[in-house]
């Protein structure tokens, strides 16, 4: 039943990873954009991809379930990569249709990568049994690999079908776009048929409202009653006049692990900017092969460690650590070792050297069309292409890349353009120094994500469960936003913007550790056998002896371990 599942993740992981490799690439060459509009549109797309898992939650807990939930927007998916496609067709209108369309598929197929992300992971949780706990385990590192292969073979695949693929005169982003969303419904089809065979859980109704409400009375009724009642040992309590205690129970679950989430966003700050900051650290270092390829490498890297990590994970270091008897919350040991892998960038980006470029090696050039991505600037004794994170510069297509040529714009006339290059030498630093970092952020990767994606899914109720792995997501969401707040606002040198998100982390795992020691583990399928099945409109009535006892989840046998 599970490789239904794991094959849907698979390819849809390759569908949104494929489009996300060449998307920065795609703003700079095709519409155009400078590196920091690329950068922030990027990190506000990836921030809308992790906020809309909680529309997805709501969906399928309150009114269509799971499996059809991911259907549904699965299909709202397809439609924004078919968009998305459309848009890099350069026949297709002028550059503002090509930028319309781009953004309306990229915001559709945020909702559809959103809406599905907090179903597919609780679906797969739903085909185990509570017994089952060592196989769930299993299917969760099997899910999470499934994840990271897609990541690395659509990080090899799409780049060069962008950039060895030529159609409409140029680099093939209609191609690299298209491949993913032909993967997006493989997809989909994999997914519908394991139908049969799937145990699907009817939603639970409108769960998110009935909480919301529960919430809000509880607040309005110990604003009204606390100096008239005797005190309640949780605030939530006040409610119990109008709802049930089986209700009020679950919403306190929830809220202990939505406290326990404030911290994460941070590690999401580093860990996403991968894909912005590290490519753009990338593409300023000395690389002995084509900078296509570069790109290519420095983005399957992480997906790639994973895959190699999860197993030696798995298999031999906790192992270890349990039979060692030591006792760490693997999740803030993550923060802890994505805060070193900044620390490596950090010092990479300080030895970066900048050589200034030599007056003596100048020469006049005239060239139509200069600020066209796809033009091949040619003069006496050498070819250089333009450079796409500084239009207005050009970079000759040496194998070793010791040296850049700018130019400079010096008139226009008639579509006649007079320019100045100047020879620069690159930077010393080879590329192979990011490796480091990307090994320390892997490792960290493995033990805060992992161990978070089922400790979400072992401490959510039954009723809940999509809403607290959206909770989770979200997360991620909040941790881009830290990044535009940061980079666009902070106005820093690139050194000491690393450098202060590795020292932000730091202090956010300390105080993570902190409040894990003093969380208690809870079992949420004893509410079964706590409390009676309530209904929507009837409030329990409780006996006298019923009313005495403590209702504790504390002493159940502990679940996924942070």
């Amino acid at each position: 039943i599970i490789a239904f599942i794991v094959v849907n993740e698979f390819c849809e992981r390759f569908s949104y990873y494929g489009m996300k490799a060449v998307l920065t690439l795609y703003f700079i060459h095709y519409l155009n954009w400078d590196k920091d509009l690329s950068t922030a549109v990027y990190h506000a797309f990836s921030s809308l991809c992790y906020f809309t898992p909680l529309l997805g939650a709501l969906i399928a807990d309150s009114w269509l379930g799971k499996f059809k939930t991911i259907i549904y927007l699965s299909i709202v998916y397809v439609i924004g990569h078919v968009v998305k496609s459309v848009g890099a067709i350069p026949d297709v209108g002028d550059s503002t249709l090509h930028i319309a369309l781009s953004m309306v598929g990229l915001v559709l197929i945020a909702f559809g990568t959103g809406g599905i992300k907090p179903c597919v992971a609780a679906f797969g949780g739903d085909q185990f049994d509570e017994e089952n706990t060592e196989e769930r385990t299993k299917f969760f590192s099997i899910f999470y690999m499934s994840i990271n292969a897609g990541s690395v073979l659509s990080t090899i695949v799409t780049p060069i079908l962008r950039g060895d693929v030529k159609c409409f005169g140029g680099d093939c982003y209609a191609l690299a776009f298209g491949v993913p969303a032909a993967l997006m419904v493989i997809a989909l089809v994999v997914f519908i048929s394991g139908s049969g065979l799937y145990k699907k859980s009817p939603p639970e109704g409108n769960v998110l409202v009935r909480v919301c409400k529960c919430i809000g009375f509880a607040i309005q009724n110990r604003w009204r009653n606390s100096k008239k009642s005797p005190k309640k040992s949780h605030w939530l309590d006040w409610a119990e006049e109008k709802y049930p205690k089986r209700l009020i129970q679950e919403i306190k679950m929830v809220f202990r692990v939505l406290v326990l989430y404030i911290p994460l966003p941070m590690f999401w700050a580093l860990f996403d900017q991968q894909g912005s900051r590290w490519t753009l650290q990338a593409t300023r270092m000395n690389m002995d092969f084509v900078m296509g390829v570069c790109f290519c490498v420095v983005k399957m890297l992480n997906a790639l460690l994973i895959l190699v990590f999860i197993p030696i994970f798995d298999m031999g270091i906790y192992p270890l650590i349990g039979l060692c008897r030591i006792k760490l919350t693997k999740m803030a040991v993550g923060m802890i070792l994505a805060a070193i892998a900044f620390c490596a960038a950090t010092v990479v980006e300080i030895n970066k050297t900048v050589v200034e470029p030599s007056p003596a090696k100048e020469s006049l050039v005239q060239v139509y069309n200069l600020m066209d991505s796809d033009v091949t600037v040619q003069f006496p004794g050498h070819t250089v292409f333009s450079d796409p994170l500084k239009p207005n510069e050009v970079t000759s297509p040496q194998k070793n890349m010791s040296a850049f040529h700018c130019i400079h714009t010096l008139h226009k006339s008639e579509g006649l353009t007079t320019i100045k290059m100047e020879d620069i030498q690159a930077n010393n630093i080879h590329i192979t120094w990011q490796i480091p970092q990307y090994v320390f952020l892997t490792a960290g990767e493995v033990m805060f994500s992992i161990t978070g994606l089922e400790f979400s899914y072992s401490q959510a109720p039954a009723s809940m469960k999509s809403v607290l792995q959206a909770g989770w997501l979200m997360t991620v969401a909040f941790g881009n936003v830290i990044v535009l707040i940061v980079a666009e606002g902070a106005g820093m040198e690139q050194w000491a913007e690393f450098l202060l998100f590795a020292g932000l982390l730091v202090a956010v795992s300390i105080i993570f550790s902190i409040m894990a020691y003093f969380y208690t583990y809870v079992d949420p399928d004893q509410l079964d056998k706590t409390f009676r099945e309530d209904t929507d409109d009837e409030k329990v009535k409780s006996s006298d002896s019923k009313k005495k006892e403590t209702v504790s989840l504390t002493d159940m046998p502990k679940q996924t371990k942070m």
